[in-house]
């Protein structure tokens, strides 16, 4: 059987969101006010956390990387969206592909599993709170955010290795805005069956596990709480906290389900999904965290007042 001959592909063309030029303009200027806006909050949440010294608990030290992991993710794709709204002929290199697409599901599986220590966190407080203090201490909560990372890494570097051994020898258009293993599988000169069948079982059947499990537990927590529910304010936090976890975990596992857990066919949505599942949901999660959490919102407050005063001074 003769080698095959294949051209090799050097760079990937992006149809991008749109093709007329007066929506590109509608998309960029809602896009770029959502990204300043939201950003600086992510970023506040990060400083707060840190510089407040009454927001030591385990759980703020996960909801500063959940934050720290959100903001990496969004600016993955965001940025290069942005530019590309001005751009006629949207590309981006074979290597530049390779390198969103691994850091794409390197921090995206790394906030997977840290949203299970974070779900592990809130049943150590509310099952075991007269051993909470001992079981998360600081050296375990580092392990596990460690871990959270290392998972990540090896689950980006599986989706990588398929990617890279496939030949590309014909068309080399995306129709997205970014790069994913959904649309570069899709123009691979070769039949992709079985590494598609490892994708969707590495990206999409962990998803669903993952988060099926995850729903599992806070139900048993929230069921816990509520038998409790005369014990007063802190059991109300802790009810508040775990809807906010739920609500975290409906953002960021709905859209990746959609997008990994099926076969890699193109549908009407997956832009829209993409979008919201890159740049708009990441962005938004340590906010709506906060929003419920009496505390970091006090705390927040409280140093956005100082460094308004310092700067007054």
């Amino acid at each position: 059987m003769e080698p095959a001959n294949y051209t090799l592909v050097t760079e990937f063309v992006l149809t991008g969101l749109s093709q007329t030029r007066e929506v590109q303009l509608v998309l960029f200027a809602i896009f770029l006010v959502f990204y300043l806006f939201i950003l600086p909050g992510n970023i506040l949440i990060i400083c707060t956390i840190r510089l407040d010294p009454h927001l030591t608990s385990p759980m703020y030290f996960l909801l500063a990387n959940l934050a720290f992991l959100d903001i990496w993710y969004s600016s993955i794709t965001a940025p290069k969206m942005l530019v590309d709204f001005f751009v006629e002929r949207k590309i981006i290199s074979f290597g530049g592909c390779i390198a969103q697409l691994f850091f794409l599901h390197f921090v995206g599986a790394s906030e997977m599993f840290l949203l299970t220590v974070m779900a592990f966190d809130r049943y150590a407080a509310i099952c075991r709170p007269l051993h909470y203090a001992t079981i998360m201490n600081r050296r375990l909560c580092c392990i596990l955010v460690a871990l959270s990372w290392m998972g990540g890494f090896v689950h980006s570097i599986i989706q990588v290795i398929l990617i890279v051994r496939l030949p590309f020898c014909g068309p080399n258009e995306l129709d997205s805005y970014f790069c994913d293993i959904t649309q570069v599988v899709r123009i691979a000169c070769a039949n992709t069956f079985p590494e598609e069948l490892v994708m969707i079982f590495s990206s999409g059947l962990i998803s669903v596990v993952c988060f099926i499990a995850l729903l599992i537990s806070y139900a048993f927590l929230l069921a816990m709480l509520k038998k409790h529910s005369s014990s007063g304010e802190s059991t109300s936090r802790a009810i508040s906290t775990c809807y906010s976890h739920i609500t975290i975990l409906v953002l960021m596992f709905g859209p990746s389900i959609y997008i990994y857990a099926r076969p890699f066919d193109s549908f009407s949505l997956d832009k829209v999904v993409s979008v919201f599942h890159t740049v708009i949901f990441p962005l938004l999660n340590p906010i709506i965290y906060t929003l419920r959490n009496k505390e970091v919102k006090t705390a927040m407050r409280k140093l956005v007042t100082d460094i308004f005063y310092v700067k007054r001074s």
